[in-house]
Order: structure tokens, then C-alpha cells, then sequence
């Protein structure tokens, strides 16, 4: 059986695996499921079609799996979906999917989210994300693999953020930013390269010099977008790190932050 505090409120349906720990006064839902080595804190609201993987750790007060804040949100059985080893802080809001999104809220593995953070409606975050404290990403917002947001931080609708992107504290973002870059400001602008990420994440030297060749064409040179994409795919196709960039930037439909 798992660990529930007697004050907590845990429904009949809802299903935890016998090594969760419940803290006093949490709330759990129905249609919740959470796995193996999982840790709910005091005061914590689970609801929803919301699936938790393994050992993920939810801090006070945290509402997790709440209906959206969408206006056109009509109680449609939508999910929200977290990976494993992730860890939600104090106050943070994650909400359920729209029928019209998709109907899917999806975070993946080991991820951080600090206190007061919020993930949207048919959000996708990856792997390895860190959102800080008060950063509130709004509906349909993809977040790939390893991007960092500063504290007090925002994200418009449907924009993408690619793998590595670093946005400062403060930022506004309303236009998608392309991998490896850092942005800031309101509305945000590029500022460089997330260099020091890539080091951390074990590029090379060699990857790294090519990435900052391919920021130049794409974001230094007079050339139109098409020009500086079809440069990169005849000067340095075939290198995935490039592959990648070419191919997020191809599919941009919001734009570019620049």
C-alpha cells in the first residue's frame, strides 16, 4: 500500500504505486496514476486524467492536472502526462490539455520546475528543462530538450524553444528561438550562443565552432533566410548539429527571434 498521511484525500480510483509517499492534506483525483518511488508534499492538489512516472518529487501546494485556462474548455476528458525524475516546487500549476490542442499536456524526464512556474494547455516540455521561479509558459508552447528560462520569464503561444536555448530573466518571448541561442529582453532578442550549456552537455570544440559559423550566416550575414539555409545544408550538411538547426529553423511558423 502506499504511504498516505490520514489527513490526505486520496480517491478510491485513482491508482499509486505501493512505494508512494502522500503528504498531509493532498488531494487526489480519480483518473490520477502515479508511479514507482514517486513523492507527493502537504497540500498538493492532483486532479485530472493526469499520469506521473517515476520518482518524481511535488512540493506544497503545487495543482497539478487542473482544467485549462481556456476559454473554450467545455470539460473534455483531456490528460496530462509527466515523465520520471522530475520535480515540481512550491505553487506550481501544470493544467490538462484542450480537445482542439490535441487534448495532451506532455512533460518529459528530469526536469525542474521551480516554485510559482506554469505549464499551459497542450504544452510538450523535453527532457532536462529547467523553467525558474515565476516563469508561466502559455498554451501550445514546445519546450525541446536542455532549454533553460529565467526567473520571471514568458512565452508566448505556439512558440518553439529548440534544444539548449537559454532565455535571461525577464524575457518576453513571442517569436520561436532556434537551438543553441540565448535570448533576452521585452520583446526578446538573440544575444549569442548558449556556449557554456554546450560545453556542459559535452559538444566538442569542433561542434561548437560550427555552430557559431552557422549563427553568423543565419543571424550576422545580409542573406535572406532560404539563402542562409541552403549555404548551411552546401557548406556543413550532413554534421547533426546542423541538421538539427536547418531543420528547426525550416519549420518555424511563428518566425525567428532575432
Amino acid at each position: 500500500m502506499a504511504q498516505v498521511h490520514p489527513t490526505a484525500v486520496v480517491h478510491p480510483g485513482a491508482r499509486l504505486h505501493e512505494t508512494v509517499e502522500v503528504g498531509p492534506y493532498s488531494v487526489i483525483g480519480e483518473k490520477v496514476t502515479i508511479g514507482e518511488g514517486s513523492r507527493v508534499g502537504p497540500h498538493v492538489v492532483i486532479e485530472g486524467r493526469t499520469t506521473i512516472g517515476a520518482r518524481n518529487r511535488i512540493f506544497p501546494f503545487a495543482a497539478v492536472g487542473g482544467a485549462p485556462q481556456d476559454l473554450k474548455y467545455a470539460g473534455e476528458d483531456t490528460q496530462l502526462i509527466i515523465g520520471d525524475g522530475n520535480t515540481l516546487r512550491e505553487s506550481t500549476t501544470l493544467n490538462i490539455g484542450t480537445a482542439g490542442g490535441g487534448g495532451v499536456t506532455r512533460v518529459g524526464h528530469n526536469n525542474l520546475f521551480m516554485a510559482y512556474s506554469h505549464v499551459a494547455h497542450d504544452c510538450v516540455v523535453g527532457n532536462g528543462c529547467i523553467i525558474a521561479n515565476s516563469v508561466a509558459l502559455a498554451g501550445h508552447v514546445v519546450l525541446e530538450d536542455a532549454v533553460i528560462l529565467g526567473g520571471l520569464s514568458a512565452v508566448h503561444q505556439f512558440t518553439r524553444l529548440g534544444k539548449h536555448a537559454f532565455i535571461a530573466g525577464g524575457s518576453m518571448v513571442v517569436m520561436d528561438v532556434a537551438p543553441y541561442c540565448t535570448a533576452q529582453g521585452d520583446r526578446a532578442e538573440l544575444a549569442g550562443l548558449n556556449v557554456v550549456g554546450l560545453q556542459r552537455h559535452g559538444f566538442s570544440e569542433e561542434q561548437i565552432g560550427r555552430i557559431k559559423e552557422a549563427y553568423k550566416i543565419l543571424f550576422r550575414s545580409k542573406l535572406q533566410l532560404a539563402e542562409a539555409l541552403a549555404q548551411l545544408k552546401a557548406e556543413m550538411g550532413g554534421q547533426p548539429e546542423i541538421d538539427y538547426l536547418v531543420d528547426f529553423v525550416s519549420q518555424s511558423k511563428r518566425g525567428l527571434t532575432r
